[in-house]
Formats: structure tokens, sequence, C-alpha cells
């Protein structure tokens, strides 16, 4: 559970990646965002590492809130999974600078903490994805000619590449709208039979 303080700090180096860029992230610039001093910062934090990974904890906990309703829902597999997908955007989409933190590969080269905890946030959506895909599978919902653990790998892949591609082009289209396409390509590529096009 974070202190006030320390959420702030988190808030704050949010702002700071928004602004500069992952590489522009440090307990210096960071402290002048805030107007604290930098040992004042490391009273709350052992370092920009920590802060980080108290950042990949807050996304943690709000992905596998959702992840975890949608899995305990009685929607329709693929009805759940768009909405997956729809509310992740909506994240990214009020909080952009968390893409460069949680897609940054170059980030968690060498520091093992970080990359744990992003395998560890991967996984646990990951299995909770599979899970929902087989019981579309079970229900005839969705294609079972493909291993769920492949079709979840497609999905998650997509969504990945997407975000990617939104943070490469600086964030200039419209990810929740775009969205909604690469959502419905989705269901077209995994959905058991033929889509209308309404659907």
């Amino acid at each position: 559970m974070q202190t006030p303080r320390q959420k702030e700090i988190v808030q704050a180096a949010l702002e700071l990646i928004s602004e500069k860029g992952i590489q522009g992230f440090t307990i210096k610039n960071l402290s002048k965002e805030i107007g604290i001093s930098e040992p004042a910062i490391y009273r709350h934090f052992e370092s920009k590492v920590h802060i980080l990974i108290a950042i990949l904890d807050v996304f943690k906990q709000n992905t596998e809130g959702m992840f975890k309703q949608e899995l305990e829902g009685d929607l329709p597999a693929m009805e759940r999974i768009s909405i997956l997908f729809t509310r992740n955007f909506e994240v990214f989409s009020q909080s952009p600078s968390l893409v460069p933190v949680i897609f940054s590969e170059e980030l968690f080269r060498g520091e093992s903490g970080l990359i744990g905890k992003v395998y560890e946030i991967i996984g646990r959506n990951l299995n909770t994805l599979i899970q929902i895909i087989k019981e579309g599978q079970s229900n005839n919902e969705i294609r079972n000619d493909v291993e769920a653990s492949q079709l979840a790998v497609i999905i998650m892949g997509s969504l990945r590449l997407f975000v990617k591609k939104w943070q490469y082009s600086d964030y200039s289209f419209d990810i929740k709208k775009e969205g909604k396409k690469l959502i419905k390509s989705l269901k077209r590529l995994i959905h058991k039979g033929i889509l209308t096009d309404d659907e």
C-alpha cells in the first residue's frame, strides 16, 4: 500500500515520463518536478527502479481487476474479450505515459526486478485470457482448431503492437476509435463461424 507521498511521487514520475520520455526520468528531474529534494525522494523509494516498480504495481492492480471481473462475468466470451481490450485502450488513452514504462524493452534490460514484475503481469493476464477463450471454445463461440493458448498470444501480441504503434506515432491517432477496428478484426479471426458487419 502506497503512502500519500509515494502516490504523489509515482504520479509526478508518470507526468515527467510523459513530458521528457523515459530517458528524462531521473531523480534529479523528478525532484524538480515535485519541488522536493532528491534525498527526500530516497526516503520514500530506494531508487528510480523502485519507482518504476511502483508504477507497474498500479498498472497491475488495475488490469488484474479488469481481467478478474471479465473472467467471472456471464457475458459471452467474445464480448468479454472486447470489453477487456476497450478498457485497456481507455487506460492508455487517459495515461499515455504508462506505455513507455510497460512496453520498454530497453528500460528492463539488466533490471531483474522490472522484468519479473512485467512477466508477472503478462503471465496473469494471459492465463485469464486463456480461460475466457477456453470457455468460448466450449460454448462453440470461438474457433477450436487453434489452441486457446495460441489464440491468447495472438490477441495479446496484437494489443502490444497496436499500442506501440500509437506510441511511436507520438499518440497521433485516437487509440479508442482505432482500437474498435482492431477488436472487430480480431473477433473475425477467432470467432467460430461468420460475423455480420454489426458484430
